[in-house]
């Protein structure tokens, strides 16, 4: 293998631990990197608003590639750069055939400028968010969203990913990287491996020069278009299929071990005194 000039890593279930931290080592690692001038770009599922926390990790600069490629962010500016969004008869569609098809689905949309959820739509992940706007799909779209959320909460995770995907898939892109019943829907041809590719563009990296982890669907066009791609150990079987390596589990610092060996890294945290 030849020495990549961009590292591509998914956060949850790939560089974070199960806590969703960042450890030591794996901090070293990402310091190093930075050292020696190779750009390290997130590429995750996440919105925003979940990565405040995180930048520091990438040095509190560069390129960040968030919502599954429909936003890449600017970390040092804390702006968007780009963004996807979806047009408004898409989403209105999509509502009409997975309400006919798959009654009980509810959705929430990812914006530009926030998050906004129908009632029925169970908040896992933002459930202590007390002014998020509420109310139907039809009465949250416009033309700031990024990402269309589909949730079923009396359908196998599985089976209704799968059906979502035969019933829409013709309207928005769509994938997953829930472990329940959660589809999520970009842009038509918007994912994080076209984000990755126009990113890579402007630094005049070719996709040969990539090397790039993952551990769920919505990974796959990424693992895919990277020159080098990593499977994390504990990553759904459809990514452990497709990718070319397979890396230890993300609770065992696995992007940090394949990292150091392959740039030849310490991935030491100093000691302090």
């Amino acid at each position: 293998m030849r020495r990549p000039r961009l590292v591509a890593t998914d956060l949850d279930g790939t560089l974070l631990h199960s806590d969703g931290t960042v450890t030591p080592r794996t901090r070293e690692v990402l310091r190093e990197l930075d050292a020696l001038g190779v750009p390290v770009v997130f590429t995750t599922g996440r919105p925003i608003r979940w990565m405040e926390g995180l930048w520091e990790a990438v040095g509190g600069h560069g390129l960040a590639i968030c919502s599954n490629g429909a936003i890449v962010y600017d970390v040092e500016r804390r702006a968007i750069d780009t963004a996807h969004t979806l047009p408004a008869d898409s989403m209105l569609e999509i509502a009409r055939l997975l309400r006919r098809h798959l009654p009980g689905t509810s959705f929430a949309l990812e914006k530009t400028t926030g998050f906004g959820v129908e009632p029925e739509f169970v908040r896992r992940h933002d459930a202590t968010i007390h002014d998020l706007p509420i109310d139907t799909l039809e009465g949250l779209v416009d033309g700031s969203v990024v990402k269309l959320l589909a949730q079923h909460e009396g359908i196998a995770p599985e089976t209704y990913w799968r059906r979502v995907e035969e019933l829409v898939g013709h309207l928005a892109q769509v994938t997953w990287s829930s472990t329940f019943a959660m589809v999520e829907m970009s842009p038509t041809g918007v994912t994080k491996a076209s984000a990755l590719a126009e990113l890579a563009t402007r630094l005049e990296v070719e996709a040969a020069d990539v090397i790039a982890f993952g551990d769920m669907p919505n990974d796959l066009p990424l693992l895919e278009w990277a020159g080098t791609s990593y499977a994390m150990a504990n990553a759904h079987p459809l990514v452990l299929e497709l990718a070319d390596h397979l890396a230890p589990s993300h609770d065992e610092d696995g992007v940090a071990q394949v990292l150091a060996a392959v740039f030849g890294l310490s991935g030491e945290p100093a000691r302090s005194q």
